[in-house]
């Protein structure tokens, strides 16, 4: 069995013109919205044994968000090809995972996570995961690359708003 967390980051700020879209830091509600999913992951799901993130600043600052509450010696990968990527390539790269990590949680963008998202299950549509939304899935498979090929549960979705 694999399981699959899939977090789109938390709110960025736009107010700084000058930096590139890949630079664009969290804003005060990303951070505090990071900080409140973080911790409720922590009180209620099974914690992950890598954490997979997007090269952009307010993904990974989300990612390290998660990995500093969870207090945990965890992994983070970065993946540069994360980074306004489309389904098709995020399910390649999930599918080069390691067969020796059951359980992943990937920090990326929209709108490639609620794409994914909805590729993958057949039981919820989502017109559109809304920042630091986290929507986890479990696989009957033993490798990475056999994910898409097998039954798919959708186990749960969380999102800010819902608190």
């Amino acid at each position: 069995m694999k399981k699959l967390t899939l977090v789109r980051h938390a709110k960025s700020d736009w107010g700084t013109d000058f930096l590139k879209d890949i630079d664009r830091p969290l804003n005060e509600r990303g951070y505090r919205d990071a900080y409140l999913m973080s911790e409720w992951y922590k009180k209620n799901k099974t914690l992950p044994q890598l954490i997979l993130s997007s090269s952009a600043t307010r993904a990974l600052s989300t990612a390290l968000i998660f990995s500093r509450t969870f207090d945990k010696e965890l992994s983070i990968t970065i993946n540069s090809k994360l980074y306004e990527s489309t389904v098709a390539n995020a399910k390649s790269i999930i599918a080069e995972l390691d067969a020796t990590v059951t359980h992943v949680m990937l920090f990326g963008h929209n709108p490639f996570i609620t794409g994914l998202s909805n590729e993958l299950s057949s039981e919820l549509y989502f017109d559109n995961i809304p920042t630091c939304g986290l929507v986890e899935f479990e696989f009957s498979c033993n490798k990475w690359n056999e994910f898409n090929s097998n039954p798919i549960k959708q186990l749960f979705h969380q999102f800010p708003k819902q608190f």
